[in-house]
């Protein structure tokens, strides 16, 4: 069993990348004119002033948190940053009117998060029960294997999550951050390996990363089939109860979230042929959320 972890990790901005290490987190981007700008973010980790929060499982959660928010914070740094030029050339006159439409687009930017949380529980909790009862509808028959009903569930929420990937990676920007998400993969490749962090060094490194966020997510749906299917087991009439069913598996979300971490972590540290099983179906969907980097990109 060879260790091989390093606590450096990464995310794709717009136009731009973003790199943390226990110490300091760096956000560079592209400007309009060519330039590269750097800045760093403020590290207030919950689980340094909380010793409690850095338990396993529960550090996961925090981790989690702690990234989404800081992610958002991020892109909206980098969406800014990446259009700094034409900001420039807006006439003084319009100063107020940019504060009030940077206002509305915050709103806006909440109401889209909203509703984009409760598109995922419909997409996710409602959506492959419907699917099941569907294909029951059309066959006439009723599935009558807990643990059958659930696999197919389950199978429909990954193939959800893949296809939307598959889908947005046909879009122009997003696929450029997806470029800019492989140029984080090799170069946290790059350094892991002691090697001097050029592009021609950077260039050469693989794309998939074993801690990606995406192998995260994919951990997440499959350690959810195995709790489902151990809670259906346990308690057999909670699937029949619908609000229960989608109640418990709410409150089971803090914990897949953090035993989903613990084995991301397991398996950035150690490379054997159980961490890359383990590791397989999200690499493989890496292939969907990296392409490969310009060097321009790889610069940054």
């Amino acid at each position: 069993m060879m260790a091989k972890y390093t606590s450096i990790g990464g995310q794709a901005l717009i136009e731009g990348i973003l790199m943390k290490s226990p110490e300091k987190t760096a956000l560079c981007v592209r400007l309009p004119d060519g330039s590269i700008d750097t800045s760093y973010m403020e590290e207030k980790r919950l689980t340094k002033k909380y010793k409690i929060l850095g338990l396993p499982v529960i550090r996961g959660v925090v981790a989690f948190i702690e990234s989404l928010t800081q992610g958002y914070k991020a892109l909206m740094i980098s969406a800014d940053k990446s259009g700094f030029a034409d900001l420039e050339e807006e006439n003084t006159q319009k100063t107020n009117d940019k504060k009030e439409n940077s206002a509305l687009l915050n709103i806006v930017m909440i109401i889209g998060a909203v509703l984009g949380v409760l598109l995922s529980v419909v997409l996710f909790m409602y959506l492959p029960r419907l699917l099941v009862s569907g294909i029951e509808w059309i066959s006439g028959s009723q599935i009558t294997s807990k643990l059958l009903r659930s696999c197919i569930e389950q199978f429909v929420k990954l193939s959800v999550f893949v296809l939307y990937v598959w889908a947005v990676s046909f879009m122009k920007d997003i696929k450029r951050v997806f470029m800019y998400h492989g140029a984080e993969h090799k170069t946290i490749f790059c350094y892991e390996k002691g090697l001097e962090l050029t592009v021609e060094n950077v260039r050469e490194q693989k794309r998939f990363h074993p801690r990606c966020g995406t192998s995260f997510m994919i951990l997440m749906i499959l350690i959810s089939v195995i709790f489902s299917t151990v809670l259906q087991m346990i308690f057999p009439g909670v699937y029949t109860i619908r609000w229960l069913w989608v109640l418990a598996k709410i409150l089971m979300i803090p914990l897949i979230c953090g035993v989903g971490y613990e084995v991301l972590k397991i398996c950035g540290r150690y490379d054997n042929i159980l961490t890359r099983i383990i590791s397989a179906p999200g690499m493989w969907l890496q292939r969907l959320t990296t392409k490969e980097p310009e060097d321009s990109m790889i610069e940054i």
